[in-house]
């Protein structure tokens, strides 16, 4: 049996104001706060920086955009190497006039930007108007060899695409982090809302389980109105084993800092015993790159 590979990951659930300088300090002081209770790798959640502002279609809100590098960046890197953690932060990345993206930076323990992800699935539904703003990743699925363990990083709706999780797994991810802003809206929660919930929850344990790694998730909580009636933003934060199993889940509620050891020797040890990658019939997949299979 493999000797133990413990991770301590620490995840920030906040809620946001309207004022990127509020929500930058309290996530620098949040993730002091998990460095202090012994976190290594450091996940925000989607977008930590500003209210989701996808509820609208409004101009007005490319001026929270950035360059990345550029300020946020600069403002982590120095706490990331004082603290010696890796931090995964969500960032509203300007690219060029006209070209956004929703985008995930690494910093290792030693303040070094390791590089970015580029969300790949943008979604258009109602209160999550992400086309009006970002541009479709052109990076690819990625992995970041930090001090501590070799890091995947998606975000928020690449969540329920199996082949996103696959994919970055295959490159050698040993745990996959998922900065998310989801939740319900008011008037649909009583009827939808715990479906919606688990579904969420139980498509993430799923890959889990299908890669052998560990899963973390990391969304934000409270109510946000910026257009119709809003966001109530479930939380849930949450950390899977390799066998899906949940080994921590936030409050829905209120904010939290989350700090959980993780055992990445999980995952030879379950990939071993299920050997789903084993015994993937790569000569059978071909398919999967078209949009659908018709029927002639």
């Amino acid at each position: 049996m493999s000797s133990q590979r413990i991770i301590h990951v620490g995840l920030i659930q906040m809620a946001c104001t309207d004022d990127p300088q509020v929500n930058m300090h309290r996530a620098l002081g949040k993730i002091r706060d998990a460095a202090a209770q012994g976190a290594q790798i450091i996940c925000l959640q989607e977008l930590f920086r500003s209210l989701y502002f996808c509820q609208s279609e409004d101009y007005d809100h490319f001026a929270l955009a950035e360059p990345i590098p550029g300020p946020t960046t600069t403002a982590l890197a120095p706490l990331a190497s004082e603290l010696q953690v890796v931090i995964i932060a969500s960032l509203f990345e300007k690219r060029a006039e006209g070209i956004y993206h929703n985008t995930a930076v690494v910093l290792d323990a030693d303040g070094t930007y390791l590089g970015k992800y580029r969300k790949m699935h943008i979604p258009d539904d109602p209160l999550f108007y992400e086309k009006f703003y970002f541009t479709p990743g052109d990076l690819g699925f990625k992995v970041f060899h930090t001090r501590y363990a070799d890091v995947g990083v998606l975000v928020c709706w690449d969540q329920w695409y199996p082949e996103a999780a696959r994919l970055t797994a295959l490159r050698g991810a040993e745990i996959l982090f998922y900065p998310t802003a989801i939740g319900w809206h008011p008037s649909e929660k009583e009827a939808h809302g715990a479906a919606q919930h688990s579904s969420w929850e139980v498509i993430q344990r799923s890959h889990a389980v299908a890669n052998g790694c560990h899963v973390v998730s990391v969304n934000r909580t409270g109510y946000e109105r910026l257009a119709e009636d809003g966001i109530e933003f479930w939380g849930q934060s949450f950390v899977a084993d390799p066998s899906g199993v949940v080994l921590v889940r936030a409050a829905s509620d209120r904010e939290e800092v989350l700090v959980v050891p993780c055992d990445l020797a999980r995952t030879a040890s379950v990939r071993t015993h299920w050997p789903f990658l084993r015994d993937r019939r790569i000569d059978a997949y071909a398919d999967l790159t078209r949009r659908y299979i018709d029927q002639e």
